[in-house]
């Protein structure tokens, strides 16, 4: 049974508890499941009065939302850093050759390292990349009203239609910039 814990755990395990821990979520207050609101929480309790988007009562929505992101970090470094995965990346012969067309050539962590250094995040494409892709983040989630996470999990958990139509868009959004953006971003 601890060999179990201790290795990554298949989709048909972890998909039907996240799911399960959605559904919980709805069933004891419909309390969202998502990142974004949580983030905006924690801004509004660090710099409150300062930015008119995060001036409101933080408090009134309850400790949760400061302890879920604080689980979101610790499952984070657990299953990245002591539960990590000592094998490559699995991805198909032809993800790897249109990959390498681009070169990237280094499957052997979570993301490539031609990307993800600080070589290339200190770099003017790499601060443009960061700055300008967490604007459009940022901009993203209010605009659409939550994050990939509230939307795919909890909205469509909660039957929303404009969770649905959110969820659609990050992914047309997420291939369509893998196929014109990334060759644009990749150092050469």
């Amino acid at each position: 049974m601890v060999s179990f814990l201790l290795k990554p755990w298949p989709w048909y395990v972890t998909g039907p508890l996240v799911g399960l821990v959605a559904v919980a979520l709805l069933a004891i207050g419909n309390k969202p499941f998502g990142v974004s609101a949580n983030l905006r929480h924690i801004c509004a309790a660090t710099f409150p009065g300062r930015v008119e988007f995060f001036k409101y009562d933080w408090r009134s929505r309850g400790l949760w939302n400061l302890v879920f992101v604080a689980g979101v970090v610790a499952g984070g470094f657990l299953g990245g850093v002591l539960l990590a995965n000592p094998d490559p990346a699995a991805i198909t012969p032809q993800a790897q050759a249109s990959l390498a067309a681009l070169g990237i050539r280094d499957f052997t962590g979570l993301v490539p390292r031609q990307l993800f250094t600080w070589h290339v995040l200190l770099s003017v494409r790499g601060l443009l990349m960061m700055v300008g892709g967490g604007f459009l983040v940022g901009f993203g989630t209010s605009w659409a009203g939550g994050c990939t996470s509230g939307h795919g999990i909890s909205g469509l958990a909660d039957l929303q239609p404009a969770s649905l139509i959110a969820v659609i868009s990050f992914f047309a959004a997420g291939a369509a910039a893998s196929v014109f953006l990334l060759p644009l971003l990749v150092p050469r």
